[in-house]
């Protein structure tokens, strides 16, 4: 929010110096960014006077100047048209630094003449764009003087300071001149200066009228607006374009630059339609999407369904509180005009302003907060302006709607200032503070004005109080001293199986990373993703373009690093959050390790070995185990394309609910991402394993068998494109109730078992685990189980019993 300080003297009577002014508004909340003081870049500037001027030796354009200064007489070299005895100027000698010029003057030679300083024109001075000449000073001022004491008593708007402060979102009152000034006054700098204007009677009925339809009653509460007809359109005042151009807005012409005003001086956006370019009355209504249209900005957008729109009977001819289109836009030929003057509602704004990507002071104010209750008062405080400076006569009001009502009060607890911050306010002064900036106090009640929405409870009361006393005096206050005892746990069940995780792929070996939650487009691509929905719309560099679909993305990053290092073999893991949409129920938290390279370091024993999908298998097992998930789990395949077809699977908890993918990842993916493979590896879903029905502190008790386990060994002669967890499965399905485990322990396969077995045979061995439970299992009891074991192999295998 950028203002001057003559601006903000509009609205507030004071003498306070504007260090005060800047310390105050920080100390406010209101933090000051940036100050641009002309004092500070003219105070080197003094006035001369030409006493004789005579033509360069050497150059037509040129003039020789004898110039009287604080310092004597100077000869100054000097190349502008107006140059001559017997004026005023001003003067800036060896060593001052001109603004315009962004140099600093020094004694030189022009054409072997020597110049000791220059002559300076408004432009060299960044005072106006004016560079044809010198500047000429009228009233024969005193030769040396400053030049900023010429300006402060003949130009006073030249060496007025530019404040820029810091909104923070919960104060949209101060996104208006007025807004500011009042907080000053409440500490104290200063009084308020009334704001009444002659009220503005209308002398005959609008032929605009305004309907607002039902279904936009709830984002259009209120529409005012006047027809004034007969205006003359063309350059603002100058006062008016001096601020504007303060605070880096370009003057248009005097209608436009009315609705620019008053958006800065009051937080009340508007806007003017040109009444000749409407074609019949004004429609207020939600888009029913694909309308167009060419707003002032020249760019050409298409509404959403659901979007508020403002429109004659020809179409759309605004976007509603954010901008206004080019075809019924103001020119210098405006004659007659419609001047708008809605409360919006901010969600509204703040939806369709992100959509459309369009970012205008009319959304800005809007989307935060403006004053509703102002709605019908700024229309009329723009449309005297209007009649005031450009002529004309005004229709009556038209008002469709009502002005929503914020009237809410909360308890002033005059106690609560010392409980809460730890200041000494006296109560008659919460009282003062609060009635100075607008709050209606009614016994122990505090009624919040109706630019204040943000002031939503008790507490807030509280910090208006301290804000305005001065929050510099804020006080630490000791903690108070806990509870002796145990606290209560805080952690949620999710974050506890998380932190579990964590500690058990560290346990088994692996270094855990953390890694970017963006990733290029190229990478997201491979693990599923780099769709729109997950592409980030303002990305800090391009490798950071989408919302990652896997954490292999990252890990492979890592890995790709530490093998350029030469670093082989490692075993990494990331816990993070992945993305599958744009919404926040799109994100899930998933556990991921990846192994590469050998199992160990070299030994003499040979026992090194490359990892492989086992590996990743059982380190799986055991951190699903630590985070609580059952122990018998499917294990099926396929899994997603970036694994390997043929060496990866999935653990599953029924054939929908996978808790786990691993195995080997896919060779193309780990080429894409430069990584020297092969590569195996894990990722668990953390959300998918069901937690505990029962909440308990302690571990559950061990279950035990005193009766012994019955080992049993079989061996079956199977086609050699039968998988081993085919037949390990049907094994397990035998008796789910007695066989406890069972596992492969050799593969007979090659050219001696075709030679033995037959072409495209292969042998599978595998031992079961049979837990008796209530009684001891006799020889008979075990056969029949080992005949059930046969049959279930043979039925999903077509194998046979190896003799």
């Amino acid at each position: 929010m950028k203002f001057t300080l003559s601006w903000l003297k509009r609205h507030l009577e004071t003498d306070a110096p504007l260090e005060d002014i800047l310390y105050a508004l920080t100390d406010m909340g209101l933090e000051v960014e940036e100050v641009v003081n002309p004092l500070d870049t003219l105070a080197a500037f003094t006035i001369g006077y030409v006493k004789h001027a005579e033509k360069h030796p050497d150059a037509d354009k040129l003039r020789v100047c004898k110039v009287d200064t604080d310092e004597g007489e100077l000869q100054i070299i000097c190349g502008a048209p107006n140059a001559r005895e017997g004026i005023h100027v001003v003067v800036a000698k060896p060593g001052v630094y001109v603004p315009g010029l962004d140099i600093t003057i020094g004694v030189g030679k022009i054409r072997g003449v020597e110049s000791y300083g220059m002559m300076a024109s408004e432009k060299e001075m960044e005072l106006s764009d004016e560079h044809d000449g010198i500047i000429e000073l009228s009233g024969a001022p005193k030769v040396g003087s400053k030049f900023v004491d010429y300006l402060a008593e003949h130009r006073p708007d030249a060496i007025d300071p530019m404040i820029e402060i810091a909104i923070t979102p919960n104060r949209p009152d101060a996104l208006g001149v007025r807004g500011i000034a009042r907080d000053l006054a409440a500490r104290g700098l200063g009084v308020m200066k009334p704001c009444e204007i002659e009220p503005v009677t209308g002398t005959f009925k609008s032929d605009i009228d305004v309907v607002i339809d039902a279904d936009t009653r709830d984002g259009c509460p209120v529409f005012t607006g006047r027809l004034v007809k007969g205006v003359k359109n063309g350059p603002s005042p100058a006062w008016l374009q001096t601020w504007l151009k303060a605070i880096g807005l370009r003057p248009i012409s005097f209608l436009v630059d009315v609705t620019n005003f008053f958006a800065y001086d009051q937080n009340r956006p508007l806007h003017v339609f040109d009444a000749d370019k409407l074609v019949g009355s004004l429609r207020v209504h939600r888009a029913k999407g694909g309308e167009k249209l060419t707003a002032l900005d020249d760019g050409e957008y298409t509404l959403d369904a659901g979007m508020i729109a403002i429109s004659d009977d020809r179409g759309a001819q605004s976007i509603a509180g954010i901008m206004g289109g080019l075809d019924t836009g103001c020119s210098d030929e405006t004659v007659n005009v419609f001047v708008e003057s809605a409360f919006w509602d901010r969600i509204d704004i703040a939806i369709a302003g992100r959509k459309l990507k369009i970012n205008s002071d009319a959304r800005y104010r809007f989307e935060r907060g403006i004053d509703p209750e102002f709605t019908p008062k700024g229309l009329d405080h723009a449309v005297r302006m209007i009649l005031d400076h450009a002529g004309g006569e005004a229709s009556e009001m038209v008002v469709t709607g009502n002005v929503p009502n914020t009237t809410r009060s909360y308890k002033l607890d005059t106690d609560r200032v010392k409980s809460l911050v730890g200041m000494e306010i006296s109560a008659e002064n919460q009282v003062k503070y609060l009635t100075d900036l607008g709050f209606k106090i009614d016994g122990d009640q505090a009624f919040p004005p109706s630019w204040r929405p943000d002031v939503q409870g008790s507490a807030d009361l509280v910090e208006e109080v301290a804000r305005i006393a001065s929050l510099a005096n804020l006080q630490g206050v000791p903690l108070p001293k806990l509870s002796d005892g145990i606290p209560t746990p805080i952690l949620s069940p999710m974050q506890k199986r998380e932190s579990t995780a964590r500690r058990a792929m560290a346990a088994l070996g692996y270094n855990e990373c953390v890694t970017y939650s963006f990733i290029d487009s190229a990478s997201a691509e491979l693990f599923g993703g780099g769709s729109d929905a997950v592409r980030i719309s303002n990305p800090i560099s391009s490798d950071m373009s989408h919302m990652r679909p896997s954490l292999f993305a990252g890990l492979l990053k890592a890995a790709a690093r530490n093998q350029a290092r030469g670093i082989m073999d490692m075993a990494l893991f990331e816990v993070g959050t992945v993305f599958h949409g744009g919404e926040p129920k799109d994100g899930e938290l998933l556990a991921a390790g990846l192994l590469i390279g050998h199992t160990n370091a070299r030994d003499p024993h040979g026992a090194r070995r490359m990892v492989d999908t086992f590996d990743a298998k059982a380190d799986a097992e055991a951190v699903l185990s630590a985070i609580g998930a059952p122990e018998k789990l499917m294990v099926t395949r396929p899994a997603k394309e970036w694994w390997h077809p043929g060496r990866s699977g999935k653990l599953c908890l029924g054939p929908k609910n996978v808790l786990c993918a691993f195995g080997e990842l896919h060779p193309k993916v780990i080429e894409a991402m430069g990584v020297k493979g092969p590569v195996v590896g894990f990722a668990i879903h953390l959300e998918n394993p069901p937690l505990p029905r029962a909440k308990s502190a302690t571990r559950p008790a061990l279950k035990t068998s005193d009766l012994q386990a019955v080992d049993r060994d079989f061996a079956f002669v199977v086609d050699s494109d039968v998988e081993a967890l085919t037949l390990l499965n049907a094994a397990k399905g035998a008796d789910k109730g007695l066989i406890v485990e069972a596992s492969v322990f050799d593969v007979f396969e090659g050219a001696k078992a075709v030679a033995q077995m037959g072409e495209g045979k292969k042998s599978i061995a595998v031992t079961i685990k049979i837990q008796p439970k209530d009684k001891t299992l006799k020889d008979k009891d075990i056969e029949a189980i080992a005949d059930k074991v046969v049959d279930k192999v043979t039925k999903a295998t077509g194998g046979v019993l190896r003799g």
